[in-house]
């Protein structure tokens, strides 16, 4: 049996409010857990204490081979119980294939009118010195 460290989410509409449980990967989301470690309540403010982590029995899950959850990993990480590998994605900020599309075209347009600027320059200065 595959087991997770998730969240399952509770509280009422727009008002979320989460419980940190380890429950088998088959079942659903808010539906049939093994067990309770925690919670998260979102609407807090950040400076408050908003997640609350039995660790002891996180420890002991995770022993027995429960898997973390990307969110729940980062509270186990700030709370010393887990390690979060660093992320590197260079690529995230840059503009989508269109808008490199758009951008290049408009560099292209540039060098075009600036090359057009040039040679009308030389042009009057080649007249001027044939004369």
């Amino acid at each position: 049996m595959a087991l997770k460290i998730r969240l399952a989410r509770g509280g009422s509409k727009k008002r979320p409010y989460y419980h940190v449980v380890v429950a088998d990967v088959r079942s659903p989301r808010d539906g049939r857990f093994i067990e309770r470690l925690g919670m998260w309540n979102p609407m807090l403010p950040k400076d408050a204490q908003r997640v609350e982590l039995n660790e002891e029995r996180v420890k002991h899950w995770l022993d027995q081979g429960a898997k973390p959850t990307d969110r729940v990993l980062r509270f186990l990480d700030e709370a010393g119980l887990a390690k979060r590998p660093a992320r590197n994605n260079p690529n995230k900020a840059l503009p989508g294939k269109k808008a490199q599309e758009r951008i290049d075209e408009q560099k292209a347009k540039a060098e075009e009118a600036a090359a057009a600027a040039a040679a009308a320059e030389e042009a009057p200065a080649e007249e001027a010195a044939a004369e």
